[in-house]
């Protein structure tokens, strides 16, 4: 019986290696089998991920517009509010001045008299204030306006 177990070796012995690699390749596989699902699972996720800050990206950039149109546009306001309004006629003066916004930017004569008169006082050459009609020497080595 011995024998006959060796005589069976000796014809088939190439079966044995090939046994044992199909064993391990099986072995291996399984082994592997869990570690392609990891990476599966890990590449859906990082596929979700960047979905997710693609969107966070997307509406980051529109909430940045917004906030810009938003801006822009109370600047816009803004000038326009600091812009002087120019009235042309005495009638429309007239308007303007009894409405609420017009009491508080048009003057009454008397004050724009008052204007006119501190203009021209500012503007009156310097021996009418009392200055002795001399003038300022010139110096040319000191610096101007105090640079």
């Amino acid at each position: 019986m011995i024998r006959t177990g060796l005589a069976l070796l000796r014809r088939v012995w190439w079966l044995v290696p090939i046994v044992a690699l199909a064993a391990g390749w099986w072995w291996t596989d399984r082994q592997l089998a869990d570690v392609r699902l990891t990476l599966a699972n890990e590449r859906t996720v990082r596929t979700q991920d960047l979905a997710d800050a693609e969107k966070a990206k997307l509406k980051a950039e529109r909430d940045g517009a917004e906030r810009v149109a938003t801006a822009t546009a109370t600047y816009a306001d803004r000038l326009a509010n600091r812009a002087p309004i120019i009235l042309e006629s005495t009638n429309t003066v007239r308007e303007y001045a009894q409405t609420d916004a017009g009491r508080v930017r048009c003057r009454d004569a008397d004050r724009v008299r008052s204007v006119d008169l501190l203009d021209a006082r500012l503007a009156a050459p310097a021996t009418a204030a009392g200055s002795g009609g001399r003038t300022m020497p010139a110096d040319a080595a000191a610096p101007a306006g105090g640079r």
